[in-house]
């Protein structure tokens, strides 16, 4: 249930109630359909094939592939050890270069190979790696760069690959967050070495866990094939190191079924994109960031700076909007050089990422998603409205 709010004494924060009954979350599943969904339960129990690259595994494969205009893609359990397998097999060594500014598991699935994270400043605008201080950053030690599809914007892949090139480095993308996103009209999927996608929950294309490496290198995909499976080269076989990275097949029946909707799950995103850029209109100090290229993008965050400005700070503005049940989130708080191991490791690291400090001191992500409409982003625009007008009626009573 929702409650109309008027003004400033209707918020929560001055006793009053919730905005909200239910709470709104960022990231709720987007859920197929049941009926498709139970098709593809129906074709696992007729074929008790549960795991070990079973046919809906396959064609989830060749469907996403299809999506993307990529030759090949490899399923994986998750996301996170799509990228440790992609790092295993481009053989990467020493010291990686990757944004502070992501989530930790891309930090995480380098260090958790015995390698040196290396943390690079993004630009302040676009929220994205920034090539020249990856440059500053490359040592003789230096094998890889991770970019990072941040909120599904493209990373400046043109100027990583030059980087790259020149250094002689590999370059991959985590592209966790931007399936069916593109640039310049190509799919993300088919830049640097191969690129990595998560397929978790929160996700605007789920397969409740998983992930996919895209990449158009053949002998690269196949060594992913054999580390995601022991090594092994059928039965009894085992050529390669390898760990277990399966999908599952009812992992993959959720993926073949919201693919089907993939398209709806965009379109609704979009218009709610479009509810909160006209809410928000006018609002002195915040800033919605809004895709580079509309055509492109998936619209699967509502990625909201809070500037000085506004009157309250980003995380007075959190708290407000919790009280109102609206349980926005101050993504990636407060970069990874500031989290553990890394913060003991790397103690100096805030020195020459100045961007990444200013930015995650000021973003909200806000809710959005099927479970979201016109009715709730109004509400969450007034609330914003309120909070800037009374901060501006606080400054000038001061």
């Amino acid at each position: 249930m929702i409650k109309e709010i008027n003004g400033l004494a209707d918020l929560a924060i001055n006793g009053a109630a919730p905005a909200f009954e239910q709470p709104l979350h960022v990231g709720r599943p987007n859920l197929a359909e049941r009926a498709v969904f139970d098709r593809y339960l129906d074709q696992i129990f007729e074929s008790n094939w549960l795991t070990n690259n079973g046919p809906l595994v396959q064609q989830l494969e060749l469907e996403v592939s299809r999506r993307l205009g990529v030759d090949h893609c490899v399923a994986m359990c998750n996301g996170t050890i799509a990228l440790e397998i992609a790092i295993r097999a481009l053989e990467l060594t020493g010291e990686v270069i990757l944004p502070s500014y992501t989530f930790v598991a891309t930090a995480h699935a380098v260090s958790w190979q015995g390698l040196q994270p290396v943390f690079a400043d993004i630009d302040p605008v676009t929220h994205n790696l920034d090539p020249a201080s990856v440059e500053r950053l490359i040592t003789p030690a230096t094998t890889g760069i991770v970019g990072v599809h941040l909120w599904g914007r493209p990373a400046p892949v043109g100027e990583l690959a030059e980087v790259a090139r020149d250094h002689d480095v590999k370059l991959l993308f985590d592209a966790s967050h931007a399936f069916a996103c593109s640039m310049e009209g190509t799919s993300i999927g088919n830049f640097g070495e191969c690129e990595v996608f998560s397929f978790h929950a929160t996700k605007v294309f789920n397969s409740f866990e998983g992930g996919v490496v895209s990449t158009n290198n053949a002998a690269l995909a196949e060594k992913m094939r054999l580390m995601r499976n022991f090594g092994f080269a059928g039965n009894d076989n085992v050529i390669h190191p390898g760990t277990n990275g399966k999908m599952t097949e009812v992992c993959a029946a959720m993926g073949l079924s919201n693919l089907e909707l993939l398209d709806s799950y965009l379109d609704h995103n979009r218009h709610n994109f479009a509810a909160y850029q006209r809410g928000i209109e006018g609002v002195d100090g915040l800033r919605l960031l809004a895709p580079p290229e509309p055509e492109g993008a998936n619209f699967q965050y509502i990625v909201i700076e809070v500037g000085e400005s506004f009157g309250a700070d980003r995380d007075e503005v959190l708290a407000a909007l919790e009280a109102e049940n609206v349980l926005a989130r101050r993504y990636f708080w407060p970069g990874c050089h500031k989290m553990q191991p890394y913060r003991e490791t790397q103690p100096t690291a805030e020195l020459w990422l100045p961007h990444t400090t200013e930015v995650a001191s000021r973003v909200l992500v806000l809710p959005t998603g099927k479970s979201v409409g016109d009715a709730e982003i109004d509400i969450i625009c007034r609330i914003f409205r309120l909070l800037g007008a009374g901060s501006a009626g606080a400054r000038a009573a001061g």
